[in-house]
């Protein structure tokens, strides 16, 4: 008897319909699974067979053939072990086919039954939820990622039993109910990295407040002990809180990464992702057989920071370039290639040379100019291009550390992050931009106009500066957040001299 069912794989962070096929028919025991499984899919008949015997059912020993279409697609991961084991169920005449076909169903079966969960939950969901499927049975664990997902019904089991009694009618499983995500916004968010807590570096707050404004980059550059690190550890608590679709972005990556914590089931922070210098190539952006995503995708609506940014190989470095370009990173391997969204705010430090005090105000730097050009080589110009706003941090004075003044909070600053990012929304509410950093020529053109005298003073900038198209590009978006942070609709010309400062170090160490 012929049997089908439904399930999905998954190709990056976007699913695929998948049917299962099992037809029986008369002869010695045989069982042939086709359809481009890998070996995990390969593997799960023996996981089936003893899912099936230890939940007192019948494991047919007659000729069995499974096929997983479309066949030209690769089948990876354990996912396909429930709707197998259940299509096989249906062949035999132990459960209704008829009934079965109403489902998409996915679940990794133990050999003893349970039904364990299975990443990537999500993204298959919302996947296929557009191709017109909206009736799941998931495994038990899963069910809290899945309950965010409205438009849909959703049926939990914890192990395979289960899941044939309810196909048969014999037991009632209510679908899950569907959750608030404005409900987990409410959550107050951790006061580890305060900005109150950090002394002095006004220079350096103001840049990062304009960054999270903005969704702009920051490298901070200054000699050690200056605060570089604290302050990009702090910069997570200004940022702007993320939108449902934000985060429904940011949770299908990490569940496509096996990264989700499965009790909260979605993401409510955005993800700050810290990278040693020692990271390799692949860990950054994503890789292995399956081209699962790396730091830079699982970093996607939040902060990529790099520390010591001269300590990581350039090559490592140079692939920051596409996605700080497009918002996106390609990963290409010999049986796939996967785009992942990669839309992040790059924080950046380090050192001005080797021994850390070129320009340093307290200490004598021992570097000679040979050490100090190549130690700054080491990033290349159009990454540095690609950077926003260069700060220099230098090391406070004795009076700022013991002052007894308390300085702004993060939550201050981050009322008015908010405010500048609620302008932008509204701005781009008809395209798929999110804030100023995203606009593409067209938007710079429209939304960063500037008079006469404006006019004169970048095109002076220009030219003494020796500034690129991109630096221009990004100096006026950088001018327009600080006019959206004050409220004002034009940009002046305080706004346009406050983001050509953030150049300056380009001459003082790159010219």
């Amino acid at each position: 008897m012929l049997s089908k069912t439904y399930c999905y794989g998954l190709k990056g962070i976007e699913g695929f319909p998948v049917t299962v096929e099992v037809n029986i028919s008369k002869g010695d025991y045989k069982l042939e699974l086709v359809g481009l499984p890998d070996v995990a899919v390969k593997e799960s008949i023996e996981r089936i067979r003893s899912a099936i015997i230890n939940s007192f059912l019948r494991f047919p020993l007659n000729h069995i053939t499974i096929n997983l279409a479309p066949a030209d697609k690769k089948k990876e991961g354990p996912a396909f072990d429930l709707p197998i084991a259940l299509s096989l169920l249906a062949s035999s005449s132990q459960i209704s086919i008829e009934k079965l076909q109403n489902f998409v169903i996915l679940g990794e079966l133990s050999l003893s039954g349970d039904v364990r969960k299975i990443t990537g939950l999500l993204p298959i969901l919302i996947s296929a939820l557009k191709e017109g499927f909206n009736k799941f049975i998931i495994p038990k664990e899963n069910e809290i990622e899945a309950s965010f997902i409205s438009g849909i019904e959703v049926y939990s089991v914890k192990n395979l039993k289960q899941a044939v009694d309810f196909i048969n009618g014999e037991e009632n499983l209510e679908p899950i109910q569907c959750r608030s995500y404005q409900n987990l916004l409410s959550t107050p968010i951790s006061t580890a990295y305060d900005f109150k807590n950090i002394k002095g570096q006004r220079s350096a707050k103001r840049a990062l407040e304009i960054a999270a404004a903005g969704g702009h980059n920051v490298l901070m550059i200054g000699p050690p002990g200056t605060g570089k690190t604290l302050l990009a550890k702090s910069f997570a608590s200004i940022l702007p809180e993320m939108t449902f679709n934000e985060a429904l972005e940011v949770t299908k990556i990490h569940s496509v990464a096996g990264e989700l914590d499965l009790k909260q089931g979605i993401i409510v922070n955005r993800p700050v992702r810290t990278p040693h210098h020692s990271a390799t190539l692949p860990s950054l952006t994503g890789g292995g057989s399956n081209a699962k995503p790396g730091e830079i995708s699982l970093a996607h609506n939040g902060v990529l920071f790099l520390d010591e940014l001269p300590e990581y190989e350039r090559k490592t470095l140079e692939t920051l370039r596409q996605p700080l370009e497009d918002g996106t990173i390609t990963v290409a391997r010999s049986k796939q290639t996967v785009t992942y969204p990669a839309n992040f705010i790059l924080i950046a430090s380090m050192n001005p040379c080797p021994c850390g005090y070129y320009g340093s105000k307290i200490k004598q730097c021992s570097c000679t100019p040979t050490q100090i050009h190549k130690y700054l080589n080491k990033l290349s110009g159009p990454l540095m291009d690609r950077i926003d706003l260069h700060v220099e941090v230098d090391n406070i004075t004795y009076d700022e550390i013991t002052a007894d003044t308390t300085a702004e909070t993060s939550a201050e600053i981050r009322k008015r992050v908010n405010f500048a990012r609620n302008i932008q929304r509204n701005r781009f509410k008809s395209s798929s931009q999110h804030c100023n950093s995203e606009m593409n020529p067209v938007q710079t053109k429209k939304f960063c106009k500037l008079d006469a005298s404006s006019e004169l003073i970048i095109k002076q900038a220009f030219e003494n500066l020796s500034l690129s198209a991109r630096a221009y590009d990004k100096i006026l978006k950088v001018a327009r957040t600080i006019a959206d942070l004050e409220g004002e609709e034009i940009i002046k010309t305080s706004h346009l001299a406050e983001a050509l400062q953030y150049r300056g170090l380009d001459q003082k160490y790159w010219k």
